[in-house]
């Protein structure tokens, strides 16, 4: 039964890289897609990574922490729990994700000079953290993946779609 379990693991991944590989073999597969964008007056382009180049070492900190969290956390959420693999990665995604928010905090652009909303976000992720990493070392299974989780899904993917935003850097790297 556990085997069985762990080889359906790869199932998903399996699916999402053969519909990649199909969609990459066959630029026709892309004509809607892009007509639907090119409507909406989006042209999309390879990334302009020199915007990224220019901008100030707290930003640049930022974004390799929160790329590195993003892809480190989708490893981790695919992958076999509490293996040695999923510790060591884990450690390393606690340290993305501290470099992000703590990076954050100087990175006052949506409200020059002061704190914004995002700001409560950061913090909160400072925080728990310590806390998920405790409930691990506690037994707490269930509390540590709540936690981590919640700080995937609401530190990296909502927080990070916000960076698309027009006029936002991300916008101008990958859009604009």
């Amino acid at each position: 039964m556990q085997r069985r379990a762990q080889s359906g693991r790869f199932v998903v991944p399996a699916l999402t890289v053969a519909t990649l590989a199909i969609i990459a073999a066959s630029p026709g597969l892309m004509a809607a897609p892009l007509r639907f964008l090119n409507g909406l007056g989006l042209y999309p382009r390879a990334p302009d990574l020199s915007l990224l180049a220019a901008a100030p070492l707290v930003i640049q900190l930022h974004v390799a922490g929160a790329v590195t969290a993003f892809l480190i956390g989708c490893v981790l959420l695919a992958g076999v729990k509490g293996t040695g693999l999923h510790k060591r990665l884990g450690w390393t995604w606690v340290a993305a994700m501290a470099l992000t928010a703590a990076s954050s905090l100087f990175i006052k652009v949506i409200n020059p000079g002061h704190f914004s909303f995002i700001h409560l976000l950061s913090g909160w992720t400072l925080i728990a953290l310590p806390m998920a990493i405790v409930a691990i070392k506690r037994g707490k299974v269930a509390a540590h993946r709540r936690s981590m989780t919640g700080m995937f899904v609401g530190g990296l993917l909502i927080a990070g779609l916000f960076t698309f935003l027009p006029g936002r850097l991300m916008w101008r790297i990958f859009i604009g």
